[in-house]
């Protein structure tokens, strides 16, 4: 671990970590995450029965056109060329729940967690949107960084992210 926070200078101001001596290397990073939502709203999306239209197709469209649009989100985070987007979802009916995994893969000098974090969180976001005219109750929940592979700081596995009650 850094002895100090990477996007910040001696003198505590912000920057942009400098990533020129890196080499290319090849990084996978996958996020997780889940929307909590009605028996309603969970039977629009399986039964695809929702007035706006394929909400898991459309979520997965906004998931992977957030990762491209990363950079431009999050102020110190570099831009990246992604060789791979996926994003999945699983549902489950007890409780009712969907998962988002968004899995990004580059051959760069820095790694795409921030890109996977991002595309997952859209994509929640984009059911949310979807469904809430059926219910606006649906929460957002754990949504982590499930691992990542690759570059200086080498492999990482979550043990699940943590529950937050």
């Amino acid at each position: 671990m850094p002895d100090r926070l990477t996007h910040f200078d001696e003198a505590g101001n912000a920057v942009m970590v400098d990533i020129s001596g890196k080499e290319n290397t090849q990084r996978v990073a996958v996020a997780k995450g889940i929307i909590a939502v009605s028996r309603a709203v969970f039977d629009a999306i399986s039964g695809a029965k929702v007035q706006k239209g394929d909400v898991l197709g459309v979520a997965r469209i906004a998931g992977i056109m957030a990762v491209k649009r990363t950079a431009e989100l999050i102020p110190l985070c570099h831009p990246l060329i992604p060789s791979r987007i996926a994003v999945d979802f699983a549902l489950s009916d007890d409780p009712c729940t969907v998962e988002a995994t968004c899995t990004v893969g580059v051959t760069g000098r820095t790694g795409a967690e921030m890109e996977a974090l991002t595309g997952v969180s859209m994509a929640l976001l984009t059911v949310y949107d979807m469904c809430k005219a059926i219910d606006k109750g649906m929460t957002i929940q754990r949504i982590y960084l499930a691992e990542k592979s690759g570059g200086k700081s080498g492999d990482y596995q979550s043990d699940n992210g943590l529950v937050i009650k």
